[in-house]
């Protein structure tokens, strides 16, 4: 399958359960991120940004005071692909710090 497909149903549960904070919101898997302020939750949004336009994917994103929501979603496929799912990883990570 190729990772651009839309997930099955059981498979985006999996995610779900297996990765903390993410959760499904329609055709789309999103995370709010927390942070100290907004410059902070900026630089979070630029690293984001970075990472999506390496990998030609980009997500919607909520930017607010200390607070970042990311939504992933495969617009062509209609739904979550195994792309969305790596990129929330990939998120994920950024959050973490290097």
């Amino acid at each position: 399958m190729s990772n651009r497909q839309k997930l099955e149903d059981g498979a985006v549960s999996g995610f779900l359960a297996a990765h903390a904070g993410w959760s499904r919101a329609g055709d789309a898997i999103q995370k709010t991120y927390k942070f100290p302020d907004f410059s902070t939750s900026l630089a979070f949004v630029v690293r984001v940004g970075l990472a999506a336009e390496k990998r030609d994917h980009h997500p919607d994103v909520h930017l607010g005071w200390g607070r970042v929501t990311v939504a992933w979603s495969t617009h062509d496929a209609g739904g979550i692909t195994g792309v969305d799912t790596e990129m929330a990883e990939a998120t994920d990570r950024l959050y973490a710090g290097p």
